[in-house]
């Protein structure tokens, strides 16, 4: 699937899209402050946790139509600790590209995917201390659903992590 959306071209993850997103990603790691992420990807694990793993329903990324410049990408995959109809989203957007429209270009192409899986609902679960994060599930229409209070970072700095839910059946979770 290739399809621009606005002006962002959206497309499912290639093999070969691996090493930029996990240049992305640590990027993104290094910053510090946005994500639960705390050790960088070498290409491989990135592609087994979020690409193209046994766990991933799907993947996009977004490009710069003009430059093919990879700006973003969406992940939704199986969590362990939910059920079977609901998914787990992650969504990464090149330093300097947030309030773009990467996020929401990819959670169109994203919801889609989910609906025609069958899924009920998709879950995202956001650092407390990332507003931006928070924010932008909000505005695609997530709602809060549970605290984990206190869950610590690898340093031992307790931040609470909010699930966000976003139902398929109704378009929002009300």
């Amino acid at each position: 699937m290739s399809t621009v959306i606005d002006t962002v071209e959206v497309r499912d993850v290639r093999a070969e899209d691996a090493a930029e997103l996990a240049e992305l990603l640590n990027a993104i790691i290094a910053q510090g402050g946005t994500t639960a992420l705390e050790v960088p990807f070498t290409p491989e694990r990135l592609a087994d946790s979020y690409l193209t793993g046994p766990a991933v329903l799907c993947c996009f990324v977004a490009l710069n139509p003009a430059s093919q410049e990879i700006l973003g990408f969406q992940t939704l995959g199986r969590y362990p600790d939910l059920p079977d109809d609901v998914g787990d989203i992650g969504t990464f957007a090149r330093i300097g590209n947030t309030q773009s429209g990467v996020g929401s270009a990819l959670f169109r192409a994203t919801r889609e995917r989910a609906l025609a899986l069958g899924l009920t609902a998709i879950n995202a679960t956001i650092r407390a201390d990332n507003a931006g994060g928070l924010a932008f599930y909000s505005r695609q229409g997530f709602r809060d659903h549970s605290v984990a209070k206190a869950v610590p970072l690898s340093d031992g700095t307790p931040v609470d992590r909010i699930s966000k839910r976003y139902s398929l059946m109704t378009g929002r979770n009300g």
